[in-house]
């Protein structure tokens, strides 16, 4: 579990190097070391006790380190505040998975172990709880919030993005551009004539959400699979859907293209 979670924010820090985002490669740096320093401790355990632990398979059946797709949305999706939820989230799957070896244990010396990580992974959970916090109200002030009305307006920058991306293509896929700016720019005048009767509650993200065309797609997609979950009407829920189906698509598309 422990090499797992090195492997998984290794993978993630190198990402946002590559993709720019220095001040997020530094967090996950940052967690790397945490979990290197964590693993170096089972070893001494390991070492203390004169036990070796038996060699496992290299690639497991079942991955246990779960990055939440951060390795897959755009970048500027991504935020301190969201990586360190990531790793309060495996960190307390792992502390679950200690105590439940704990309470089952036949053995008095497995028990004692699985305590013993228990401890351990709780303590870490309270450490990422208060870098979580304090990334929280680091970014608080540069969160995007979104009201329904705020929907036709960014369905409309879209739109103005696709269409600018169009006319600068010069690789192909101009009329598929074009074609998903006039579906951007129909949501956007259909949510002007008939507003959704539900707020969204999308994840969270920052200002850079709305200023290129792939993050932007990403968080709209997120606020209507969201209203889609949460439509106190089938009409809502259905045109929720159908509007998150037509994202992705376009989302797919922007994906295909090599600049973006």
């Amino acid at each position: 579990m422990e090499q797992e979670a090195i492997d998984g924010y290794v993978a993630l820090g190198l990402r946002m190097k590559a993709m720019g985002r220095p001040e997020l490669a530094a967090v996950f740096d940052a967690l790397v070391a945490e979990e290197r320093a964590h693993l170096r401790k089972v070893g001494e355990w390991e070492n203390a006790l004169g036990h070796k632990t038996r060699s496992v398979s290299t690639h497991p059946p079942e991955h246990l380190f779960d990055d939440e797709a951060a390795g897959k949305v755009a970048p500027e999706m991504l935020s301190a505040y969201r990586a360190f939820s990531i790793a309060v989230r495996n960190e307390e799957r792992a502390f679950v998975f200690w105590s439940y070896v704990s309470a089952h244990a036949r053995s008095q010396d497995i028990r004692d172990a699985a305590e013993r990580m228990a401890r351990e992974e709780l303590g870490h959970v309270a450490t990422l709880r208060r870098e979580r916090r304090r990334a929280f109200h680091q970014e608080r002030s540069q969160v995007l919030s979104v009201d329904k009305g705020d929907l036709p307006l960014l369905e409309r920058k879209l739109s103005n993005l696709l269409k600018s991306m169009a006319e600068l293509s010069t690789v192909g896929g101009r009329d598929d551009l074009l074609a998903r700016s006039n579906e951007a720019d129909l949501r956007s005048k259909t949510m002007l004539e008939h507003p959704f009767l539900t707020t969204s509650r999308p994840e969270r993200a920052t200002q850079k959400a709305v200023e290129s065309a792939l993050p932007l797609g990403e968080f709209l997609a997120e606020c209507y699979l969201d209203i889609g979950d949460r439509a106190a009407n089938e009409e809502d829920a259905d045109r929720a859907r159908e509007f998150a189906s037509q994202v992705i698509h376009c989302l797919r598309a922007l994906r295909r293209l090599p600049s973006t």
